[in-house]
């Protein structure tokens, strides 16, 4: 005689299928309007003007960590927009070429500014705040996308490193 099961099993699951390619496209995420005169960023202080307008009131930012955040730019130095590139601890955060170049190429930015702050409410560039900002601007050189400067903002203070001299060729 023979034995049948009380229960019956489960057919087996299909074979996974690999991944197919897809298509891309990129949208803005939303709008910030500005005047005119803040959308020239064509020194550290419009950047910090910007910087207090757009970045502040953004909804992922945080003033108790680093968040670093590339403003873009056409040909004349004015703002095409900004993303919010990453957001790390109270003293210290990941930064790489890749993310910050990504939406600047993607975008058709001719030049870009990086900003982050500093929890501390001091604006005093560490060793790794220099050192990536020099190889961020070795990655814009490849890509023919200019890194007109990295300004670091704290309370009621700023630095930029472009005038501290580390952004010299």
């Amino acid at each position: 005689m023979e034995q049948t099961e009380m229960f019956p099993r489960e057919p087996p699951p299909p074979p996974r299928r690999k991944k197919q390619p897809q298509e891309w496209k990129v949208v803005s995420l939303r709008e910030c309007p500005s005047p005119y005169s803040l959308q020239l960023c064509d020194t550290p202080e419009k950047a910090v003007e910007y910087w207090n307008v757009h970045i502040r009131q953004h909804p992922y930012f945080t003033p108790d960590s680093e968040c670093m955040v590339v403003l873009f730019l056409n040909t004349r130095r004015r703002v095409r927009g900004h993303q919010l590139v990453s957001i790390g601890t109270m003293d210290t955060i990941l930064v790489h070429p890749r993310e910050v170049f990504r939406l600047a190429v993607i975008a058709g930015a001719a030049a870009i500014v990086c900003m982050h702050n500093h929890p501390s409410g001091e604006a005093t560039p560490s060793e790794n705040d220099i050192k990536v900002t020099r190889d961020l601007m070795r990655a814009g050189q490849l890509l023919k996308i200019e890194l007109l400067d990295h300004v670091i903002v704290g309370v009621n203070q700023f630095v930029s490193l472009r005038t501290l001299g580390y952004l010299t060729v």
